[in-house]
């Protein structure tokens, strides 16, 4: 039974992707801070009260998860906050490159020797992060992080090809999520099935590439 652990489970796109795999008959491990009654159902293993910014919770992850082989890691838990030039609050902007870009980081690492030849990491970014796609501004931290994370997997991308693991970078889509406060313009199942077919056709070939859950390959 192949196995993914999915972090920010427990809501969104993160339970859509826990869903969507336990569908599929996959081992479904759920990473969350605060579980579900929807996650519990769905999850094979649920491991929570991890603070993804916290060297204590990755240790207590990485202990959950001793001897378990990952076929899938996605990096889901994100965190967004509006500013305006003029407003800026830095504590804000650190705390979302710390969730946005180190936290993926951190974990991917962490968990290196859980992972094999073939296995996969998708993470889940935003096109938010393109700086050629740039055309509305704001959003200063989000952006930042998300630029940052986009850098940062492409690096994983490359180092981990030598050990046989493909890396994505995937933007989801404007989802209706509690994070734009349900604004987006399709279903979290709508993302999910554009997400899967994306990690599905993820190769060495083409690891370190920037999608859209449409299929879009996205500028950097």
């Amino acid at each position: 039974m192949k196995h993914v652990v999915i972090t920010g489970a427990n809501r969104g796109i993160g339970l859509e992707l826990s869903n969507h795999y336990q569908a599929k008959g996959w081992q479904v491990t759920g990473v969350c801070r605060e579980t579900s009654s929807d996650l519990e159902r769905i999850a094979t293993q649920v491991i929570d009260r991890i603070d993804v910014t916290s060297k204590e919770s990755i240790e207590q992850l990485v202990a959950a998860l001793k001897g378990e082989m990952i076929d899938l890691l996605i990096n889901n838990a994100g965190f967004m906050q509006d500013e305006t030039l003029g407003t800026l609050d830095f504590d804000s902007l650190r705390l979302q490159m710390e969730i946005n870009a180190f936290a993926p980081l951190r974990i991917s690492e962490a968990l290196l020797p859980n992972l094999h030849k073939g296995s996969k990491i998708a993470n889940i970014t935003s096109r938010m992060g393109s700086i050629a796609d740039n055309d509305s501004g704001g959003r200063y931290g989000y952006r930042a992080s998300k630029a940052a994370f986009n850098a940062l997997g492409r690096s994983m991308a490359v180092d981990l090809k030598e050990r046989g693991i493909a890396v994505a970078q995937l933007h989801p889509g404007f989802v209706k999520t509690r994070m734009v406060n349900f604004a987006g313009l399709i279903t979290p199942e709508e993302s999910v099935a554009g997400l899967a077919e994306r990690i599905e056709g993820l190769t060495l070939e083409n690891s370190g590439s920037f999608w859209h859950s449409n299929g879009e390959e996205l500028p950097w």
